[in-house]
Formats: C-alpha cells, sequence, structure tokens
C-alpha cells in the first residue's frame, strides 16, 4: 500500500464527509488553476470515497470489529432488500407494467448485491491495480515534457469529475423520484416489496410499514451512492492507464530534446520509457483479470435494463409519472453502458498512437543500434491495441455498444408486436 488512511476502525462523521467529497471539493481549484495538477489518481479518490462510507472490505479495513460488523449488515442488508423484492414479484404476474418495473429493480438490485459480494471477496486485488496506477502516476521527470504531462493529468481529472458530478445528479434526481412515489401512486413503497405477515401492509402493520418505508429510503441514498463510488473507481482505473500512455506519448515526443545528442542519456530514458510501458501493459491485463467478473456482469445487466426500461416506457406510455422513472432509469444504463464502452475505446485509441509518438522519437543520427532496437520494440507492442475486455465476450467500445442497442430495439419491437 503507497498510504495508509490516518484513521483506522471507521470514519466520523465530519471526517467521512470531508474524505467523500475531497476529490470533487478540488475541481473548482483545479478548473481555475491551469498549473494545477491533483495530488493523486481519480481511482484513489474513489476508493476513499468508498471507505468514508464504510464499505470498502480489504485486509486492513476488515481488521477494524466495528467495520467488520458493518461490512456484515451492509451484506445482511442488501440481500435482505433483494430477496423482498423478489418475493413481491408474483404479486404483479398480471400486471405487464408493473411486472416490468418489478424485473427491472430486480436487475439492478442484483447488480449492487453481486458488486457488494465482490468487493467483499476481492477488494485488496483492487488495492493492488490501485496502488500500480498511483505509481505510474508519479512517475514524471523534469524536462520538456513536465508541462504536457501536467496539463494532461489535470485535463483527464477535470473530464472524469465532471462526468462523476454529473452522474451524481442524474442519481439524485432518481433516488427523489423512487422516495417520493408513494406520494403520487398507489404503491405504499418506494419499492414494490413483500415479507412474510403481510409486515409491508399499512392497513395491518403501519408501524413496520413505516421502519420499511425508512429502510428502503435509507437502502436507496446508501446504496445508489455507493455504486456511483465502485463504478466511478471501475472506469477511473481504465481511464487513469489511457492517462499513462499518453503521458508515454508526450515523454517519447520530447525526448530528443530531452537528450539533445546525448546518446547515453538517450539509451538510459529509453530503457526507463520501454519498462514504463511494459508496466502499463501489465496493468491492462491484470485490470481485465481482476475485473473479469463485473465487466461480464455490466455487459448483461445494461443490455437487460436498457430493454426492459424502454419497453416498460412504451407501455406506461399513457401514464407520465411511471414512465417518467423507466425513462431516467432508461438514461442511467445507457449513459453507464456508453461510458465504459467510450473509455474503452479511448484507451485502445491511445495504446495505438504510442507507436507514433516512439517513432517521432527515433532519430537516424542519434543513438546506437541498441537505443533504435528499443524504439522498434515499442512501436511493435503498440500495434496491438489495449483493449477493456473480459475473456469470450465482446470489447468494450462504440462497436459493440451500438450492437447491443441493435439488439435492444430488435427485442422491443418483438415484445411490443407480441403485446398487440
Amino acid at each position: 500500500m503507497l498510504e495508509q488512511p490516518s484513521v483506522r476502525g471507521g470514519f466520523g462523521l465530519i471526517e467521512s464527509w470531508n474524505t467523500f467529497m475531497k476529490g470533487i471539493l478540488e475541481f473548482p481549484t483545479i478548473y481555475r488553476c491551469e498549473d494545477a495538477c491533483p495530488e493523486h489518481t481519480v481511482p484513489y479518490f474513489s476508493r476513499q470515497q468508498l471507505k468514508a462510507m464504510g464499505y470498502y472490505p480489504n485486509s486492513e479495513e476488515r481488521r477494524s470489529p466495528g467495520l467488520r460488523t458493518w461490512h456484515l449488515i451492509v451484506v445482511t442488508r442488501v440481500t435482505i432488500f433483494f430477496c423482498s423484492l423478489c418475493y413481491a414479484v408474483f404479486e404483479s404476474l398480471e400486471d405487464i407494467v408493473e411486472l416490468g418495473r418489478d424485473l427491472a429493480f430486480i436487475i439492478a438490485t442484483f447488480f449492487i448485491l453481486f458488486k457488494v459480494i465482490y468487493f467483499l471477496l476481492y477488494a485488496d486485488e483492487v488495492d493492488e491495480v490501485i496502488d500500480g496506477l498511483q505509481e505510474c502516476y508519479r512517475w514524471e521527470r523534469k524536462g520538456p515534457a513536465a508541462a504536457g504531462v501536467r496539463s494532461v493529468k489535470r485535463l483527464h481529472y477535470l473530464l472524469f469529475m465532471g462526468l462523476q458530478i454529473v452522474w451524481m445528479v442524474f442519481i439524485v434526481v432518481f433516488i427523489i423520484l423512487l422516495i417520493s412515489t408513494p406520494l403520487w401512486t398507489q404503491q405504499n413503497l418506494p419499492f414494490h416489496a413483500s415479507f412474510p405477515f403481510h409486515l409491508h401492509d399499512p392497513s395491518r402493520h403501519p408501524t413496520t410499514h413505516i421502519f420499511i418505508y425508512l429502510s428502503q429510503c435509507f437502502d436507496i441514498i446508501y446504496f445508489l451512492m455507493w455504486l456511483i463510488s465502485t463504478e466511478g473507481l471501475s472506469v477511473a482505473i481504465y481511464s487513469q492507464l489511457t492517462i499513462a500512455l499518453s503521458v508515454l506519448c508526450v515523454e517519447f515526443r520530447h525526448l530528443q530534446q530531452l537528450c539533445n545528442g546525448d546518446e547515453d542519456l538517450l539509451r538510459r530514458e529509453l530503457h526507463s520509457l520501454v519498462r514504463f510501458h511494459q508496466k502499463i501493459i501489465s496493468l491492462v491485463d491484470r485490470c481485465n483479470e481482476v475485473f473479469h467478473a463485473p465487466l461480464i456482469m455490466q455487459m448483461i445487466v445494461n443490455f437487460l435494463l436498457v430493454s426492459l426500461s424502454v419497453f416498460e416506457a412504451m407501455m406506461a406510455r399513457h401514464d407520465p409519472k411511471v414512465a417518467g422513472q423507466f425513462i431516467v432509469l432508461m438514461i442511467l444504463a445507457l449513459g453507464h453502458l456508453s461510458m465504459w464502452s467510450k473509455f474503452g475505446d479511448m484507451m485502445s485509441q491511445q495504446s495505438l498512437e504510442v507507436a507514433e509518438a516512439a517513432y517521432a522519437a527515433y532519430d537516424p543520427n542519434v543513438g546506437s543500434k541498441g537505443s533504435h532496437k528499443d524504439i522498434r520494440l515499442v512501436i511493435l507492442r503498440a500495434q496491438q491495441p489495449l483493449i477493456m475486455r473480459a475473456s469470450s465476450f465482446p470489447a468494450f467500445n462504440m462497436i459493440n455498444y451500438m450492437a447491443i442497442l441493435n439488439q435492444c430495439y430488435g427485442i422491443l419491437t418483438l415484445l411490443l408486436n407480441t403485446m398487440e
């Protein structure tokens, strides 16, 4: 671990809030100052957000009895929440709109449950990736490339944090719609859920109904905000690899200017750049290995959510309030999938540009055969693009994203024709 949190055994409310908002609150300062550069990577800030929320169960956090208890509570709450939704689906079998709504939220809740269990099992492996990215982030030298490197890091931070802020706004709107559902519909709870002995029925058990309502409100807020941080962490890891490739390109393009004809310096710098390139390739492979299951799950869940939400929005088009929920859910699912696809495209494209940058560093009049061999090695490695993918599944890119949308449209058309 590169850095240890200053507070062990949990955060107080103030410390938790400051830690959660630290990466976001730096946004105005870095935006106003062109020379400013964040101290840490975006994945580091996202990991701190998860720790501030109390659920990042790596081996170090699990040493605290208080945090271990909270981890157990989180897993228990999301499991009960998921089971209550599944139990209620039998009451909606005769109403296609209500059934689709239940299925959409069951799929989304299952994804949250999956991520909760995933971090319970693989938080240490995620730490390994984040710490590797921290090492790459701090790999910078003085010289003509320094200003370009800092500019690349600053722009990446502004882009990603800006997207996360927009994503939070959408999530807040979605949370408000869900929590207020009982106020303008006949539904008694934000989510259609059932419990044994009809504990959710306000006419039979008004006290337990209020308790379940407040419990669902807490779960909605906590788990959706937690999900923003987990997804931000996952996507930011791949986008940070893209930035590492951009830094490598900047260093290659300024290499001849840095060495200024010094062959010994050129050879040392090339060795360093080759090792840096190899580290990035190794990190991409490690990321694909660590996030193998989440990548598969994200593709399946987003495909199902987009198909269901569009279908249900069409079925409930005569009820704008209900249709509005599904439209927001559709936007969230499409935005989620498109974000992954776009960042996957960016990483692949940037990995190919390494070859052009390395070729720009080649000067037949400067350098030995060994240094020229190092440049050829980088160019050869960069011919094969680095991709974000889970083996045996398609890569995350815009081409496959459009293919998924076409499949969703085909399913929607089939369902509508069947209903008619």
